[in-house]
């Protein structure tokens, strides 16, 4: 299997995929993790321990203002970065691609219609809208919020496959479909989607981590939909209160950790799939 080509050949690749592995790992068993932390303790309640307590073999991460085990709460917080990250991800690159392969593959006006409407959607300043949308968001559900983030970062997708489509579509063997009479779609799924799973997998990273880091932003700045608990809450509670000046720092660097780590891990597949893949870094290695 190609995953396992990656996997043998590529460090990057196997530290990016242990990493995210782990994380998942931990998101899907968050509930039985926090039992061995803290039976069957509510992380979640208030006054369950000690206020602001230092880690401890009890506490691992201590406590915060409100006597909570941070640890638990981290748990329980990274389910919901890990759900908007993979939602948003898929959803915007299953968008670029249908737009980027049919624009590519069928050119002429269907190809500048899509282009055209690509190009105007990359230029709008994304953020105000985000803002604005994210103002009326407290009503939203993950899975709302995951579609809201995702619409905004299928455009740079379809642009880049496109523009590998423009270029596969040139290949003999392309032309050779088409001088056998075979039909688009089977030009499209055996000759051109093979060759580019790498920068659908690219992609998908990208678009995962934006959409974490952009969840985190609105979280910070008090427009994440209320109700949800994510890393990004965690990390604007720990600047609410304080928690450096008060040298409380595993309540600023644990949520923070688990963003880097998934930062790190999306990156190192993304850069780990583009050495395999591309000829030019083959050789570096």
């Amino acid at each position: 299997m190609a995953v396992m080509k990656i996997i043998r050949s590529s460090g990057q690749f196997r530290f990016g995929i242990t990493v995210l592995t782990l994380l998942i790992v931990a998101a899907l068993a968050h509930e039985w993790l926090i039992s061995l932390l803290i039976g069957d303790t509510d992380p979640r309640q208030v006054g369950a321990y000690g206020i602001l307590e230092s880690p401890s073999r009890n506490h691992w991460l201590g406590t915060d203002p409100y006597g909570r085990d941070w640890l638990a709460m981290n748990l329980l917080g990274l389910p919901s970065s890990l759900a908007v990250a993979g939602i948003a991800g898929i959803i915007s690159t299953l968008l670029g691609a249908i737009v980027g392969f049919y624009s590519g593959f069928a050119g002429g006006r269907t190809d500048a219609i899509l282009r055209t409407m690509t190009d105007m959607l990359l230029v709008i300043p994304t953020l105000p809208l985000i803002l604005i949308l994210g103002s009326y968001a407290r009503g939203l559900s993950i899975v709302e919020l995951a579609l809201v983030l995702s619409a905004f970062s299928w455009p740079f997708a379809a642009r880049v496959i496109r523009s590998q489509v423009l270029s596969l579509r040139e290949r003999p063997y392309v032309e050779l479909s088409r001088m056998s009479d075979l039909r688009n779609r089977h030009i499209i799924v055996q000759d051109i989607l093979p060759n580019m799973l790498p920068y659908l997998g690219i992609g998908l990273a990208t678009s995962s981590v934006g959409a974490a880091f952009a969840l985190v932003g609105l979280t910070i700045i008090g427009l994440a939909p209320s109700g949800v608990l994510d890393l990004g809450t965690l990390l604007s509670l720990a600047l609410e209160w304080g928690a450096l000046s008060l040298g409380k720092w595993p309540l600023f660097f644990a949520p923070m950790t688990l963003l880097i780590l998934l930062f790190l891990g999306a990156a190192f597949i993304s850069q780990g799939l583009e050495e395999f893949y591309n000829p030019r870094l083959q050789g570096r290695r």
